[in-house]
């Protein structure tokens, strides 16, 4: 039986190379805050500021000073009590904690409006992630004009992938094959995965997957908005 992992967990080891101390185990919201923490720094290095504070740095990303000094003593110490963090210093070494310092390279499983969508998205390449391929099984697509390249075959899936070492996946295909699918590139060697498909899938323990359902994040918004109207009322 694969021994799975908790989706919403991470080890260090899956951003840098692991060091000979034991390996600390990183929940999944400290990295997003991680990943929050370096958008902003970057806006500030790009501005000249030179240091800011864990006040400063809580503020903009909407969580305590506190939580900032926990986050970033996970991986080290950068900063000095009574001047804040070196904002240069600390944008470089966030990159190489979330693995930013090279280039990834990424196929697209489903170029449907999702996967297009997901293809176009200029983000990706500004933050090292290069899409190198899309695949479908239409065959009224394979072979179509997709950006600088084409729509693949889903036949010459795994042989592309051990061809271009290739360590990431994002799914955005329908429901029904999506376990099929993941069992597919993960024995062609993909070691991360973002999905899309609104279904519950399982990978080995050694393969990273993040799910992304639309549907439960706008739940989640009418549930904010519900009960933001049922606080007004009862303030009324």
């Amino acid at each position: 039986m694969l021994e799975l992992r908790d989706p919403g967990v991470y080890l260090c080891e899956d951003f840098h190379k692991p060091q000979p101390a034991a390996v600390k185990r990183i929940a999944d919201s400290t990295v997003r805050r991680l990943s929050m923490y370096l958008r902003y720094l970057e806006d500030l290095d790009t501005r000249g500021q030179q240091t800011a504070s864990s006040d400063e740095l809580a503020h903009l990303c909407g969580t305590t000073p506190a939580q900032v000094r926990k986050d970033l003593s996970f991986f080290g110490s950068f900063g000095k009590r009574g001047l804040g963090y070196p904002v240069h210093e600390l944008t470089a070494h966030l990159r190489t904690i979330l693995g930013l310092q090279r280039e990834w390279k990424v196929i697209i499983v489903g170029a449907g409006k999702i996967g297009a969508a997901l293809a176009n998205y200029r983000g990706f390449r500004q933050r090292g992630f290069t899409v190198v391929g899309v695949y479908d099984n239409d065959a009224r697509k394979v072979g179509q004009p997709w950006g600088d390249s084409v729509i693949r075959s889903m036949d010459a899936l795994e042989a592309d992938i051990d061809r271009e070492g290739v360590p990431i996946a994002v799914l955005a295909i329908p429901a029904d094959n999506a376990q099929a699918v993941v069992d597919r590139i993960v024995g062609a060697g993909i070691r991360a995965i973002l999905n899309f498909a609104p279904a519950q899938i399982s990978v080995p323990a050694h393969v990273s997957l993040k799910s992304v359902n639309m549907a439960m994040e706008l739940e989640g918004l009418s549930f904010a908005l519900t009960n933001s109207a049922a606080l007004d009322q009862g303030a009324a």
